[in-house]
């Protein structure tokens, strides 16, 4: 991808999913939604699933730097800690763990709050898209499954990665509606 079409779709879909959440109603704002992958008990609401997008572009911000840095492992979580490969049960039961973990701690924020959790989050990104050489964004980030593998597909995932848990929400909504 080009730079310019990176921050384009990351300011265009931001954007949109901030009107959307602010478009929200409180109560759909903290209405039960789905449950969380590492504990099914616990229920994540809309504001959950807000927060953990911040978490997640946070993480592919820091594995774009140690790639940069020289990092031969920079996504860090196809071995364990040990440095065994994980199973792939292994590996989502991790990132369950983690991602669980970032939203227990935000559990509770305003929505502005959470908001500012985001602005703080894709600032990081920008910032990086910003120091990055064209040669960088081209680069293949080793060990990383999404998109196109490359930096800077790695760095735009996160707008659809805001419409796909919205999308999350509004089915959670809609089972637990009709159950």
């Amino acid at each position: 991808m080009e730079r310019w079409e990176i921050e384009a779709k990351l300011n265009r879909d931001r954007a949109w999913l901030v009107e959307t959440y602010a478009a929200l109603d409180p109560t759909q704002l903290t209405a039960p939604a789905t449950p969380s992958e590492h504990e099914p008990g616990i229920i994540w609401t809309a504001l959950d699933h807000l927060a953990h997008l911040s978490g997640i572009e946070l993480n592919f911000v820091a594995m774009v730097r140690r790639h940069i840095a020289g990092d031969a492992n920079p996504v860090a979580l196809m071995t364990d800690d040990t440095g065994a490969p994980r199973s792939r049960e292994s590996l989502m039961a991790h990132v369950h763990a983690m991602t669980e973990d970032w939203a227990r701690r935000h559990r509770g924020k305003s929505l502005s709050e959470v908001l500012a959790l985001g602005q703080h989050a894709r600032a990081q990104t920008l910032q990086l898209l910003s120091e990055l050489t064209d040669a960088q964004l081209a680069e293949t980030l080793p060990g990383a499954p999404w998109a196109d593998g490359t930096v800077g597909a790695i760095l735009a995932v996160h707008a659809d990665h805001g419409r796909m848990h919205y999308r999350w929400v509004k089915d959670g909504w809609a089972t637990l509606a009709a159950t």
